[in-house]
């Protein structure tokens, strides 16, 4: 009697923490661990558990270089059975598969969520989750999963939140949402008595036992305290301890719309070298909210992007035109005459002024975040990547540049705190009837005569005698009731 061979698969033993989310029944699983703590390699044995038991598996990792690990570990596993040609392995396309059968293993990239389009699974896997595109589970992973009433497993580490230029999420903070969501319907769950349908599992590095604690000791040296919760305890941090801002002032304040505005800006802060150009939007007029008129400032749109030159000129442009813009600004000390010089060619008539950074980020920012303390500017919605920079951004100790925060900072101060904004923005409307100098929209104001004339197409609205100057006087006087 003849008997078919035998062979013997060789996976790792998995250690305590990867043992809890591999013996796990749930059909949604997502974990979140520190650096080299034994996450992929988890799930790389979780993958063959599957395969060898005649199911699909698909993984994905945003590019070839992260999935690499995962693709390593399950060639080793499987080499007998390929070698002994069982199984057929594609190096190509990154398969395992058993010819004539849907039992595979698949590895794929998912920088564009697309790429995972076509193909279906029994389990599905998403490795640095939080670096991708959401719509890679929302629009094409999880109708991959209808066939076979599939699984899935979401995979990360906290990223440095200085770091959204690697990141294709919409919302940096996606993956740090989806596991506060999960614990809170695990344990709804556990308290009716029923079996999680949805599970999250926390580990650090420090749990692997199979790296060397003086290496990690080691390592540890050179990080940041933040950092080290972050890619080392796998810590969710919503803001960085001793940054200007915090998420309940902006929540806070935040609005779904806003009144007319008096005057309009677009901040421009160029990129420096390979950066994201910041591109912010903001408006002020009269607020209600405590009460009694006041001035505020309404931050509308974050249009920052990271692209050439000429792309992201033609985007200050439009948030200018969108918003019937009064000016668009730059900081000359860096960029500055770069910048005009860059959108004259896209829009000649916009008009543009240079502005001076005399003191550093820190000192130009600390009166912008006071007056986020004193309730006197509102986010216009939700901008998740400008509010991820300014409550992570550290005074003297961030090594990064927050391009869309100085883009904001350089706006509010020219609407709020520059040459350019209203006398005492903090006045109540009983105060706007005699002003020291009286308002640069009162058409007859001492600010009107001294204000130098600028010179471009279409007029300045300092030019009283120009069609944008008694525009903006009229528009004075339609919402401040001047004379």
């Amino acid at each position: 009697m003849n008997r078919e061979h035998e062979y013997r698969v060789c996976l790792k033993r998995p250690h305590p923490q990867q043992e809890r989310f591999l013996r796990s029944k749930a059909k949604r699983k997502i974990i979140r661990a520190g650096r080299r703590s034994g996450k992929t390699t988890g799930v790389a044995i979780m993958a063959v558990e599957y395969f060898l038991d005649g199911k699909r598996v698909l993984y994905a990792a945003p590019t070839s270089e992260q999935f690499a690990q995962f693709w390593k570990e399950v060639k080793s596993a499987l080499a007998v059975l390929i070698d002994a040609g069982v199984f057929y392995k594609n190096e190509t396309e990154h398969t395992i598969e058993r010819t004539g059968t849907n039992q595979c293993i698949r590895a794929k990239t998912a920088w564009n969520a697309d790429t995972l389009r076509g193909d279906y699974a029994d389990l599905l896997i998403l490795d640095e989750w939080q670096l991708m595109d959401e719509t890679a589970w929302n629009d094409v992973g999880s109708p991959m999963l209808l066939d076979n009433n599939g699984n899935a497993v979401f995979i990360y580490t906290p990223p440095s939140l200085h770091s959204q230029e690697q990141s294709k999420a919409r919302d940096p903070r996606h993956g740090a949402k989806m596991f506060a969501r999960i614990v809170e319907e695990q344990e709804a769950d556990t308290k009716e008595g029923r079996i999680p349908r949805s599970e999250a599992f926390h580990f650090r590095s420090h749990d692997n036992p199979h790296i060397s604690s003086e290496a990690l000791k080691d390592i540890t040296k050179d990080m940041t305290h933040l950092s080290y919760r972050l890619e080392i305890l796998a810590e969710d941090i919503n803001e960085a301890p001793g940054a200007l801002w915090t998420r309940i002032l902006i929540d806070n304040a935040r609005v779904s719309n806003y009144p007319t505005l008096a005057r309009v800006v677009v901040g421009v802060d160029p990129p420096g070298g390979a950066t994201e150009c910041g591109i912010v939007v903001a408006g002020i007029g009269q607020c209600l909210c405590k009460g009694k008129p006041e001035l505020h400032a309404f931050v509308l749109q974050d249009r920052s992007l990271k692209d050439v030159p000429d792309k992201w000129a033609k985007e200050a442009v439009a948030g200018y035109k969108t918003f019937n813009a009064d000016r668009v600004i730059a900081e000359k000390n860096f960029g500055g005459d770069m910048v005009e010089s860059t959108i004259r060619p896209v829009d000649p008539s916009v008009s543009f002024k240079n502005v001076t950074a005399s003191h550093g980020k820190a000192v130009r920012a600390e009166p912008v975040s006071a007056l986020y303390e004193q309730g006197k500017v509102h986010h216009v919605g939700p901008m998740d990547v400008l509010e991820n920079e300014m409550v992570s951004w550290l005074p003297l100790l961030s090594n990064w540049s927050p391009n869309r925060m100085d883009a904001l900072v350089w706006v509010l101060t020219e609407l709020m705190l520059g040459q350019g904004a209203y006398e005492a923005a903090s006045a109540s409307s009983e105060d706007f009837e005699e002003p020291k100098h009286r308002s640069i929209w009162d058409y007859g104001s001492e600010r009107w005569r001294n204000r130098p004339r600028i010179e471009r197409p279409g007029g300045s609205v300092w030019d009283p005698d120009s069609d944008m100057g008694r525009e903006a006087a009229d528009r004075g006087r339609e919402l401040f009731g001047w004379s």
